[in-house]
């Protein structure tokens, strides 16, 4: 299970004075919060505290009720695989999961689905084995984990090469996420200009290997 319980969830008061929303913001270090009334079945809106920050000198009184964005629901029977498309889609990162009766049950966020996916992100200080392999100068394996700008270091690019398609994604299993659109099968192949992934393993919707190929450009 990847939601959030409801146990677990922080939730704000939509009467709560913006005073006491910045504070309990900059406590929780949240990217992002439900606003409810009366209780979390009745969830109003999601707060961003990003759009919180040039309003943060406001008064108490502040009205922060116009920095509400609509919430996303989502049922507790949805699979992993269609809602990591819907958030894809809609370009969203957050969603209030509801039970049969419609009430909260949790929440779920596009880091929980993707850490769910590619498995534990490998931090950039670890110090078990390398993660990748060269094969020659424009193939090599690497674990799904392996964090993009590594694999950019790793294959002599620029840092941004995929800056335009990685979306929220740090890894290169996040990175072939985005480009497909859902779980790719193993044996799957996506390509992106000169650059050809090669899904070669999944265990548990988790992308575990991938072969990066530079394909030389063709002249126009």
């Amino acid at each position: 299970q990847i939601m959030k319980t409801r146990m677990d969830v922080h939730g704000v008061d939509h009467d709560t004075p913006f005073g006491t929303l910045v504070k309990l913001v900059s406590e929780l270090h949240y990217s992002r919060l439900p606003v409810y009334r009366e209780d979390l079945d009745e969830v109003v809106g999601m707060i961003h505290t990003k759009d919180l920050l040039p309003h943060i000198n406001e008064p108490d009184t502040f009205n922060w009720h116009n920095l509400l964005r609509p919430p996303f629901f989502v049922h507790e029977q949805k699979p992993i695989e269609d809602l990591l498309q819907e958030f894809q889609a809609k370009h969203i990162h957050f969603a209030v999961v509801v039970d049969e009766f419609g009430g909260t049950s949790g929440i779920v966020t596009l880091e929980d689905i993707l850490e769910e996916v590619i498995g534990e992100i490998k931090d950039e200080y670890d110090e078990d084995e390398s993660g990748y392999r060269k094969l020659d100068d424009n193939n090599y394996l690497f674990e799904g984990r392996t964090m993009i700008h590594d694999v950019c270091k790793i294959m002599n690019m620029p840092s941004d090469v995929f800056d335009p398609v990685r979306g929220e994604s740090d890894s290169l299993a996040g990175l072939v996420l985005e480009l497909a659109g859902d779980i790719p099968k193993p044996g799957a192949i996506i390509q992106y200009h000169q650059f050809e992934f090669t899904v070669l393993e999944v265990e548990k919707n988790r992308i575990q290997k991938i072969k990066l190929s530079i394909k030389p450009q063709l002249e126009d």
